[in-house]
């Protein structure tokens, strides 16, 4: 009887009205991937691995690797070849894929060869962007994602931390090059040795950067003061590197008086959008020791510190009233391997889902984390922030995806 029960339950069950998902508009042909190669000297990294690409290509989406892509990163075109990749010399050419993924932002040629209704996963670079940059974008139906703001399904920004984790990471082994003689720094080395004082390195911002270098510090013996403008960033920090730190909200007094005996200041403050904020003046500068060392992750933001100007991996730093500063805005790229195999780790099962689904289109509108990352959408900005600042019109993704079911 129990049996029985139990089988109408599941045939009345299975009649009953359910309700259904959006309709997946699948695509007869298969996606097709364009990876150009970065002509900016100052950027080494590509955003897939040949690995990536092989499985990528063995589920069914079309990949061109324009040739000499992946050099800088130790990926030749014969890795990318084997990978089943198509190897294109033409710069031009490699732009008339559907999805163009790439580092740096198009260029003012590259504007003209992305073909109208594509789509384009880049960095934004804000300080190198102007108002023509999104409207040529527009223009062009380009539907324009930016690593920058892609979140994950918690909510988090996975390409920001895993770039940020290895700049917090790099930021002492790069203030170790500065703070050398021969380099004619200060001749200190980080952390010190048994008998002389340790250095003393001031990090501004408790985030994903100030972690890693928090953690590279502690390692290395130094005297650490890390400081934020939030309460909870600090309390994070001292459970996530699990040792007592000196730590601080950012104020005037105390801030000043940590700048004046630091022999590193890592600036990795950043807005949560737009630019950073500025804590550091010239002023308090100017009270620095002589041949200190500014680091200002931040560049990329506009910079912490008011004597920041953005420098290259050709040309990194510049002295101001006797302070080094090091201002490059894309430390990963020192490391261009392993960033190009966290970017490929993070790319990978989005493209893969993304050729599941029939399309990017559907990727945004099936998923409102990914939704998060476009900024550009079929000839309108999408994004608020971006909107007011180059005083364009907006509108909203969220109303689009109403009108489109």
């Amino acid at each position: 009887m129990a049996t029985e029960t139990l089988q109408e339950l599941a045939r009345r069950s299975a009649i009953i009205p359910k309700e259904s998902p959006f309709a997946i508009k699948k695509s007869d042909k298969n996606l097709k991937l364009g990876l150009p190669k970065e002509f900016s000297n100052d950027e080494n990294r590509i955003a897939l691995t040949p690995d990536a690409v092989a499985l990528l290509v063995k589920n069914g989406m079309e990949v061109a690797v324009e040739t000499g892509a992946g050099a800088n990163a130790n990926y030749s075109d014969r890795d990318y070849a084997e990978s089943g990749a198509e190897i294109i010399q033409s710069h031009k050419e490699i732009f008339e894929n559907d999805i163009i993924l790439k580092i740096e932002p198009l260029t003012g040629e590259e504007l003209d060869f992305i073909k109208t209704g594509a789509t384009l996963i880049s960095t934004l670079n804000l300080p190198s962007l102007d108002q023509n940059y999104f409207n040529t974008l527009n223009r062009k139906k380009i539907t324009a994602v930016a690593f920058e703001y892609i979140q994950d399904k918690v909510g988090e920004f996975p390409i920001v931390r895993a770039m940020s984790e290895i700049a917090g990471s790099a930021v002492l082994l790069i203030a170790t090059e500065y703070l050398s003689s021969v380099n004619n720094g200060k001749g200190v080395i980080i952390g010190g040795i048994t008998g002389v004082p340790p250095t003393n390195v001031v990090i501004l911002g408790a985030g994903t950067v100030g972690e890693f270098a928090v953690r590279s510090a502690l390692g290395l013996g130094a005297n650490i003061k890390v400081f934020d403008r939030q309460l909870y960033r600090l309390q994070r920090l001292q459970y996530a590197v699990g040792s007592r730190v000196f730590t601080s909200i950012i104020d005037s007094i105390n801030l000043n008086n940590a700048l004046k005996d630091a022999d590193v200041v890592i600036g990795a403050l950043r807005g949560e959008v737009g630019l950073a904020p500025l804590v550091i003046s010239e002023e308090m500068v100017a009270q620095m020791k002589p041949n200190s060392l500014i680091i200002d992750v931040a560049i990329d933001q506009g910079g912490c510190c008011e004597t920041s100007e953005m420098t290259s991996h050709a040309k990194p730093t510049f002295k101001k009233h006797d302070v080094i500063h090091y201002c490059v805005p894309n430390i990963a790229s020192r490391f261009a391997h392993t960033a190009s195999i966290a970017l490929s780790n993070i790319f990978t099962p989005v493209l893969l889902k993304t050729e599941g689904l029939g399309g990017v289109n559907e990727m945004i509108f099936q998923n409102k984390w990914f939704m998060k990352g476009v900024v550009c959408y079929k000839g309108s900005m999408t994004n608020l922030h971006l909107a007011k600042r180059f005083n364009l019109k907006y509108k909203d993704l969220g109303l689009i995806l109403s009108a489109r079911f």
